[in-house]
């Protein structure tokens, strides 16, 4: 009985480590599945830019510090008690939280909720246009780099500095974010 108990635990880790391997494959652009049929190798090496939905890694890499570094300085000045306790909330959450979509899902609410504390309205137009190719590019960065951790911490200190009113070190935590992404970006389509 505990042969067959461990047995089935290798096997689901097996397959867990197999699925996570296609998706790897499938957020680089190496293969694509198609319901029913399969899954197809169409590249045997990463695009030198990767296509998060609607953007382009290079055009989120490039576009993002113009809009929330300066979201992050406003937010800090303008956020209300109920937008902190709104970011405190996701910010705890995903350092909680180890699923991996929904981790995703709780670090584009995390980039949305800067956006709409900034109380500029552009800005928050601007990251509900690009969330679902946040989201994208997040989970990418946490399947193929192991990105949750850092970004957890990074977040953290993003929202100490929202918290405390603190513009300038708002906008030099999320550029440090940003950066660190770029980097981690960078990486992958070096390979």
């Amino acid at each position: 009985m505990f042969q067959e108990r461990q047995l089935r635990s290798v096997t689901a880790n097996t397959r867990a480590d197999g699925e996570e391997a296609l998706r790897s494959c499938n957020a680089l652009g190496l293969t694509v599945t198609k319901t029913g049929k399969g899954t197809f190798v169409v590249a045997n090496r990463v695009a030198k830019d990767l296509i998060l939905g609607s953007y382009s890694a290079r055009d989120l890499t490039e576009a993002r510090p113009h809009i929330e570094v300066p979201a992050a300085g406003l937010a800090a000045q303008r956020r209300t008690a109920e937008e902190l306790d709104s970011l405190r909330d996701i910010v705890a959450a995903m350092a909680a939280e180890d699923d991996p979509e929904a981790w995703v899902s709780l670090d584009s609410s995390f980039h949305a909720a800067i956006a709409r504390a900034s109380g500029n309205k552009v800005f928050e137009r601007v990251a509900a246009d690009i969330r679902d190719a946040l989201a994208h590019q997040s989970e990418t960065l946490n399947i193929v780099v192991d990105r949750q951790l850092a970004s957890d911490r990074e977040h953290q200190r993003i929202l100490q500095t929202i918290e405390t009113g603190d513009a300038d070190g708002a906008r030099a935590a999320m550029s440090e974010h940003l950066h660190a992404v770029g980097v981690a970006l960078d990486s992958i389509l070096s390979r």
